[in-house]
């Protein structure tokens, strides 16, 4: 069996349908506070077992109460993330989780700066970017979200919406390696709509272009992003074969068998 570290190399061998060859394809499924011991059992049973492309990184995040379960029986060639993580180690924070905690029952990944973060929770873009800053600094690797609202692509103000989200990370982030960005129209999510193959390029090309030019250059050749927003069976092809689509974040469809469809979604 294979052996990955924390976070895997973002290189990734040749597959005939994968448009960028150099960095590795990431499908990363967002449980929300779905699921209970029975159903996710069932629901990691069939990751164990099923063929999975060899060439694609899956981590799945979990509700926190369930981390330390999912951990024990999902196979270790499979990623878990935290969903939420706190900016300090320890203290008087009721609720709260931290990396230190996370690490502790053998997760290496978080998803930070969800929409639902943002938007349910009222996390600003100052505090998702400390939680950042401390989980890195922690040995976690990172699922960082970024997206507009219905509202502002309206106004026609994507980029910046989402290039203002993108700096507050990238001011906090020293190693792109640990770092996954994940552009999600916050109007895609939960909703049944999904970002035309051609929008979600649109963005990600704008993406990795900013990040070419306040970062590096090699970093914008290497750094993973991924799309989410009612990713499906029946929507993911289409989006994987977009150059600069080097993934998902899933939601409701990654409590379904049909998880192992997306996975697959260059096969």
């Amino acid at each position: 069996m294979e052996r990955r570290g924390p976070c895997s190399s973002f290189f990734r061998s040749p597959t005939p349908n994968t448009a960028n060859m150099s960095r590795k394809f990431f499908v990363g499924g967002n449980w929300k506070m779905n699921g209970d011991k029975k159903s996710l059992g069932e629901l990691i049973q069939t990751l164990n077992t099923a063929k999975l492309d060899a060439n694609v990184e899956v981590v799945c995040g979990s509700p926190a109460i369930y981390l330390d379960f999912v951990r024990s029986k999902m196979d270790a060639k499979l990623g878990v993330a935290a969903q939420n993580c706190y900016k300090v180690a320890k203290g008087a924070f009721t609720g709260e989780i931290s990396p230190a905690m996370i690490k502790d029952v053998g997760v290496n990944w978080v998803i930070l700066g969800h929409s639902e973060r943002r938007h349910v929770f009222g996390e600003s873009d100052e505090l998702i970017g400390q939680k950042t800053a401390h989980a890195l600094e922690n040995g976690l690797c990172v699922i960082a979200c970024i997206g507009e609202k219905l509202d502002e692509r309206e106004a026609g103000i994507t980029e910046k919406v989402v290039f203002a989200q993108t700096k507050v990370i990238a001011d906090n982030v020293k190693d792109w390696s640990k770092v996954v960005l994940a552009y999600e129209p916050v109007w895609a999510i939960g909703t049944g709509k999904t970002a035309s193959p051609a929008q979600a390029q649109e963005v990600h090309d704008k993406l990795r272009a900013w990040v070419k030019t306040n970062v590096s250059e090699a970093v914008a050749n290497s750094v993973r992003i991924i799309y989410g927003g009612s990713v499906t069976g029946s929507t993911c092809k289409e989006l994987a074969s977009q150059k600069d689509v080097d993934g998902f974040l899933v939601g409701g469809a990654s409590l379904k068998a049909e998880f192992v469809e997306i996975i697959n979604a260059n096969v």
